[in-house]
This record gives structure tokens, sequence and C-alpha cells, in this order.
């Protein structure tokens, strides 16, 4: 393939990447955006590995690098629970880290790259932050992957004076920055830019370890766009124009992902960064003075029939699912109850919160594998002011965006967080295991409320029970 024509193809894949972006928006365009992003890897793939760079006596290795990469994650996509998916893009997102450091070392030592003067010291500058955001994204992104399946607590990690330690990190790179570009050759800059790598894969582990339960969408979401960057900043050290393009795309995209989360969480990003929200502990939230906190009141429970009853005999049901309903895989009992409340003509609608779940869209991609129609599930913004005529709102497994604590208690942890409105419908029923607090480690209110009951045990055993007596 001819340089012009290689370059064609990397055009008309960054078209198709921006047209995904575009498909992605919307539920109803996701599987086209999917569909597009498919056909532009496809496209860029060969276009680089069939492209005037590569020559013929390195195409079996990387055909064998192929079919191994492509089985592995042919592999992990057949067999990965949607409970799992979070962790699972965690867990892509270091591979993208991993690759930025390993094509950043690979970069400093190909002798075969002569650069003079400026030349040789953008060069370098692009191997050093390439490798520094990879190193960052590769430990960071393993880090949340253990967060997120529970082998790592998700209570914060808070060092004494770790704003100071973190300081001190970039101040050392910095240094051996200076140090690393001043290099009279390779084996003289290699110790500056391993021990560069060393401090940045420190400062991943110690920044995601400081970031509390609660704030882990916006995390995924963060390392999203460090992952973006990396990948950007191997197209520099390639001089690749489809990586660099690519890698700006899903940095950019990420970094408003996150702003918009942050937003939807009343925090800023520095304080998401900073850390410390969120305990993962799954206990009830303590005072300030350190003693357990106190029940406001009595909690009403209910059993599957009087839930269904209350269901049966409603004109218009909010449904708003969390993390629990996706940890008891009930999504698609919750869509045949849906659907045998619609047949009854019952006005039946889904409000999603933006950080519920692990993931930025994870309640949307639950209900979209379960065939819930698209225009009945609605974000949190559209459906807020829709509660006070809503006769039963019904709670699968959420607790901290339910949490009116946010609007009442200035004193609370998520004070001032948006949150969904539930306690303003005529009945709420919230669905938990047990009295526990949610993942940010803060009592909720709602429970103790007149008009809420309180449906225990596991999610898909109890929505099974309440489909039973519905059809009854």
């Amino acid at each position: 393939m001819s340089q012009s024509l290689a370059t064609v193809a990397y055009l008309g894949a960054a078209i198709l990447f921006i047209l995904s972006l575009g498909g992605l928006s919307n539920p109803e365009s996701s599987r086209r955006g999917n569909l597009y992003g498919i056909i532009g890897m496809t496209l860029a793939v060969l276009a680089t590995v069939f492209g005037p760079r590569v020559s013929p006596a390195a195409l079996p290795w990387i055909v064998g690098a192929l079919v191994i990469g492509g089985s592995i994650g042919l592999y992990a996509a057949r067999t990965v629970k949607m409970t799992q998916m979070p962790e699972l893009v965690a867990l892509m997102h270091s591979l993208v880290g991993l690759a930025a450091c390993l094509v950043g070392f690979a970069s400093y030592v190909d002798t075969s790259l002569q650069f003079e003067g400026a030349e040789k010291a953008i060069h370098e500058i692009e191997i050093y932050i390439g490798i520094l955001i990879g190193a960052v994204t590769f430990s960071g992104s393993l880090i949340a992957f253990g967060k997120l399946n529970g082998k790592i607590g998700g209570k914060p990690l808070l060092l004494p004076a770790r704003h100071w330690l973190n300081l001190a990190g970039l101040l050392v790179v910095i240094w051996f920055g200076r140090a690393f570009l001043n290099a009279p050759d390779v084996q003289a800059g290699m110790t500056p830019l391993i021990i560069m790598t060393v401090i940045a894969l420190l400062f991943g582990i110690h920044m995601v370890m400081a970031i509390g339960g609660a704030d882990m969408p916006v995390v995924v979401s963060m390392l999203n766009s460090y992952s973006g960057w990396a990948a950007a900043a191997t197209g520099f050290m390639l001089s690749n124009d489809l990586l660099i393009v690519t890698g700006a795309l899903v940095g950019s995209s990420g970094a408003i992902l996150s702003y918009i989360m942050c937003n939807a969480m009343n925090r800023n990003f520095i304080s998401v960064i900073a850390g410390g929200f969120g305990s993962g502990a799954g206990k009830p939230a303590a005072k300030a003075d350190g003693a357990a906190a106190e029940p406001q009141g009595e909690v009403v429970p209910v059993v599957a029939t009087e839930t269904a009853e209350l269901l049966r005999d409603a004109k218009s049901v909010i449904i708003v699912p969390g993390y629990g309903m996706a940890v008891a895989q009930a999504q698609h009992t919750v869509q045949e109850i849906t659907k045998t409340l619609r047949d009854r003509g019952v006005s039946v609608r889904f409000g999603i919160h933006p950080v519920a779940g692990r993931m930025p869209g994870h309640m949307n991609v639950l209900l979209a594998e379960a065939k819930v129609p698209y225009d009945i599930v609605l974000e949190m913004d559209e459906i807020n002011d829709d509660f006070p005529d809503t006769d039963v709102a019904m709670v699968i497994g959420a607790n901290d965006i339910v949490n009116p604590a946010a609007q009442d208690d200035p004193t609370s942890p998520i004070a001032g967080m948006p949150v969904l409105e539930v306690w303003k419908a005529k009945t709420s029923i919230v669905m938990k295991r047990s009295m526990a607090s949610g993942y940010a480690g803060v009592d909720n209110p709602l429970f103790y409320k007149e008009n809420n009951r309180m449906l225990f045990g596991d999610a898909k055993k109890m929505l099974d029970e309440v489909l039973v007596a519905l059809k009854a």
C-alpha cells in the first residue's frame, strides 16, 4: 500500500471515529456508532499493517500478535458478565497505558531513528511525556480494576501530607526530565527515564488509592481520558497521525464526560483527584463524633405480594436502577415486569442518574441488554420533576443517588449532589439486601420516610416473586 493510499485510509478511519462518537451519544444510534468504530479501526489496522512502513519480514510477527490479542479480546467480550464491565473497561485502559510505555522505551532505543538539534529534543520530550502519561494510566487503571472487582477496598487511602508527596514527585520528574534531555547517549538517558517511570507508576497507584468508592464512576471516565492522551502521545512518538487524532478524540471526550459526571455529583475535578470521598465499607454511616448513626425513624418492610399490589394499582411508575440490580442480574426480570405493567395500561419509565452503577452509562447498558425500550429510559434532568405526579417510585439496588440528605443536610458528605427525588412520589419502594449504607458510606433518611416501603432480599429473587404475583 502506497503512502498516499494509507493516508486516505487514515483520513477515512478518523471520520468514522468521529461518526462513532456521534452515534454513541444516543442509545438509539449507539449500535450504528459501534459499527462505525469497528469499521474505522479495521481500516486503520489494515492501513498500518500493509502500509509502506512495515516490511514483509515483520508481517508474520504482526499477524501473530493480532491473532493472539484478538483471541483474548474475543474471549473476554464473550465471557465477561455485565456486572464485570466496569473492571473490564479499567483493565483495557491499563493496556493502553502499558502500550504507551513500551512504545516509548522502544522509540528511545531504536537506532534507526536519527534526529539532531531541535528535532531530537522534541522527539525526546514526546517520549518522556508519553511514558509519564502511560505509566500513570497503567498503574492507576490496575488499582481501579482492583477496587471495582472488590479485590481492593473502596475506602480511600489518605497518606499524611499526600499532596506534598505528589508535588515532590512532580518536581523530581521535572528534574530528571532535564537530565534526560541533556543525556549524551541512550545509556545515560535510560537512568532518568526509568526513575521517572517508577515515580509515575507510584503516582498512579497513590492517586487512585486516595479516591473513595463513591467517585469510582468518575475515575473510570478520567482513566478513559488518560488512556486517550497516552494513545495520542504514542502517535507523536511513532509519527502516526491517526493515533494522534484518535487519542485526542478519546482524551477530550473522556475529559468532557468526567466534567459532566463531576457536575452530577456536585464535585469539581480537583476534589475528585484529591480523594477522600466514599468509604465503600457497606456499613451504616458514622456520626461526626465516631458513634454509630442512629435510625431516624421506623422502616416499613413489605413483601413481594404487597409490592405487586401497589404496582398493579398504580397509574404511573418510575423505576430507578442501581448497582444492586447489576449485581443480582435482575434487568431481564425488570423488563418483564415493565412489559406486564405496560400491557395493563400502567405508565412505566426509568430514571437514570449519571453516576448510577460503577461506570458511565452502566444502567443504560444493562437495560439495553434486557431490551427495555429506549424511549422510556430517561436521564435524571428529564424525569426529576415528574416524581410528585408518580404513584410508585421503585428503587432497585440504588442508595446514594436517591438520598434526600443531599438536599436537606448541609453537613452530609453528599450535600448539594443532585439526586433523583423518589421520596416525592405517592409511594416509594426501596429494594435492598439490608439496611447497610451505600457505596459512599452515607446513611439514607429515605428509608425512614412515612411514604417509603422497604423490600428486603436479593433483587432478582424478590423481583421474580413480584412478577409471579403480578401475573397471578
